[in-house]
């Protein structure tokens, strides 16, 4: 019997914050991947080694956690003002299923060093020592993110001191900008509060009567006090991912909230939905020890967030998550500003499972709605592996 033999790829494997995936650029993928559709999805599924009932991703690139099962694909940008347009998807680990709804904040902060390593930014806006400025379309939520990147005699300064809790070892410090990170459904504007408050009563069926806020920057995403659904803001990850009881009332509270913010039309679809929106808790501040064993004292910290991703509580937080937490924290009398101690702030530093981190975000409001012309936040970036991906040919 005949058997296809393995397609040969180039791709680039990147960690960025505090996730890491396979970059591609566009033209260098198959010409029937080229193009959304199942073809692109097959063939990056299988790069990423899904879907595994074991669980592992042995026999592909992804690292069967929802911070490691990612694809990137880059190109040129045709948009004015902009650099390289980047396009992410979220990969499922036991389903034969990619997500294409949201972006992958993390990953923006290697987006700009893949663009410039790779010939997608102009050479002229290089520098041969300082910052280059990337400009980014983000293709998945219709936004531009503007990422700074340390340039050392022309080439990218991948190495540095800059730490990041969650990541083992230093390196340069990247800067990244969510440009206008609200809502703008089909390019009208849509609500940065999709039900037009801070603060809404969330009624879930079998659950008591919950307060939510619910935001759309960054990426949509629910939040509710730790202390309503039975939690003190300090847990790590064995005390939601080995609670079967617990991973099915936050995927409830998801698919709820979904249909609340208008996502979807039924609780039925939020399956097929899995990367957006994120469900995440906040506390006020408290001592806790990290993942690493670090202490984490409340003084040093203005609130405790910890946030769902793909079914599991993330190890760390999501870029577009702290986005979305920066934006609720700069709103007077959402639920994340009111833990944070209320008031104005145009920054917050909150505590996650792995350590702690700062954000900022200018929100301001007018004619009666609230905006955020921006949120930063600080990463790093480094290829760990380049080169190219096998998959067998179908």
């Amino acid at each position: 019997m005949a058997f296809p033999p393995q397609l040969k790829i180039a791709a680039t494997y990147m960690r960025g914050g505090t996730s890491k995936g396979v970059f591609f650029k566009l033209d260098d993928l198959p010409q029937a991947a080229q193009t959304a559709g199942p073809a692109r999805d097959k063939l990056l599924l299988r790069v990423i080694g899904s879907p595994d009932p074991y669980g592992k991703h042995t026999d592909g690139m992804g690292g069967a956690t929802s911070s490691t099962s990612k694809t990137v694909i880059l190109s040129r940008s045709d948009r004015a003002d902009h650099d390289v347009d980047y396009l992410f998807g979220q990969v499922s680990i036991d389903k034969p299923f990619i997500d294409w709804s949201g972006n992958c904040g993390n990953l923006t902060a290697a987006v700009g060093s893949f663009a410039i390593s790779n010939g997608l930014v102009d050479a002229a806006r290089i520098p041969e020592n300082g910052i280059a400025v990337v400009r980014i379309w983000q293709a998945n939520i219709q936004k531009t993110i503007i990422v700074h990147v340390p340039i050392t005699n022309g080439e990218v300064q991948e190495t540095g001191d800059f730490e990041l809790d969650g990541v083992t070892f230093p390196a340069a410090e990247v800067q990244v900008e969510f440009m206008d990170p609200a809502s703008d459904e089909d390019g009208e504007g849509g609500s940065m509060f999709p039900t037009g408050n801070v603060v809404d009563e969330f009624e879930v069926p079998g659950l008591v009567k919950l307060q939510a806020t619910f935001i759309d920057a960054g990426i949509p995403t629910i939040f509710v006090n730790a202390a309503d659904i039975g939690y003190t803001g300090t847990e790590l990850q064995g005390a939601i991912n080995e609670n079967a009881d617990a991973l099915l009332m936050f995927e409830k509270l998801r698919a709820h909230g979904a249909v609340k913010m208008g996502l979807i039309d039924s609780i039925d679809e939020a399956a097929a939905r899995q990367h957006t929106p994120k469900i995440a808790f906040v506390a006020p501040p408290a001592d806790y020890v990290s993942s690493s064993g670090k202490p984490v004292n409340a003084s040093d910290i203005d609130v405790l967030v910890r946030a769902m991703s793909m079914g599991k509580l993330h190890h760390a937080m999501m870029g577009t998550a702290a986005v979305a937490i920066a934006t609720a924290a700069a709103v007077p009398g959402t639920l994340v500003n009111l833990a944070a101690g209320g008031g104005d702030r145009n920054f917050v530093v909150f505590g996650h499972p792995s350590g702690t981190l700062r954000v900022g975000a200018e929100a301001k409001k007018i004619n009666g709605e609230w905006t955020v012309t921006k949120a930063i936040m600080s990463r790093s970036a480094r290829v760990l592996m380049e080169g190219w991906v096998r998959v067998p040919q179908s």
